[in-house]
């Protein structure tokens, strides 16, 4: 990711952090807990323990290297594994977000995740950011017909998508109700809410 692409993202997750902060706190019998995978040349957590929202807090990253998507599917799939993910619990909300194609093995790192109980019953989401990334790769990610990636085009629109995958998504996905599917592929394991239709660019607002 270019670092103007970056700089959008860091400011996108902490406009974001408030009205996350607030979903959480609505659904107190859902505890919220949040990790952070990034990957360039190679993939690490950034954050690595599983923290509560409302001790969340981000720090920038920044844009360097390739595009090694499928370790940090890999990386994923190690912790979704049981334990230390407990048999009962609700599905954990992925959202993978990328400007370009990836440059390792990514169908390794897919299988690893899938191959995972927890990673098949996952609420998985994807945002591209421009014109550049690989679509089809992040709706193998996605595996839900009803589901399609998101397009960012501009920074208003990434802010738009950031805030619903954080909000409508996460409250979707906390209340405690049983899975419709048990994981089934085509159909998503809990309700995904639509996500908001892009609006324009502001004034000034970079398009990528």
């Amino acid at each position: 990711m270019e670092g103007t692409k970056i700089g959008r993202l860091n400011f996108a997750i902490k406009e974001a952090l408030p009205a996350m902060k607030d979903t959480a706190s609505d659904n107190p019998n859902a505890e919220v807990l949040v990790r952070v995978v990034t990957f360039s040349t190679g993939a690490r957590w950034h954050v690595a323990q599983p923290t509560p929202v409302e001790q969340f807090s981000w720090s920038d990253i920044a844009a360097d290297g390739v595009t090694d998507m499928g370790k940090a599917l890999s990386l994923v799939a190690e912790q979704l594994r049981m334990p230390p993910m407990e048999p009962r619990a609700l599905p954990p909300v992925l959202v993978l977000v990328s400007d370009g194609y990836p440059t390792d093995d990514f169908e390794t790192g897919l299988r690893d995740l899938m191959n995972e109980p927890w990673g098949k019953r996952a609420v998985r989401l994807a945002i591209g950011m421009g014109e550049d990334t690989d679509l089809a790769v992040l709706s193998k990610f996605i595996g839900h017909q009803e589901i399609k990636p998101l397009e960012a085009n501009n920074a208003h629109t990434l802010v738009q998508f950031i805030r619903w995958v954080s909000t409508a998504v996460l409250k979707s996905a906390s209340m405690p109700v049983a899975p419709s599917n048990d994981g089934q592929p085509g159909r998503p394991p809990v309700p995904v809410p639509p996500p908001p239709q892009p609006g324009p660019p502001n004034p000034g607002d970079d398009v990528w």
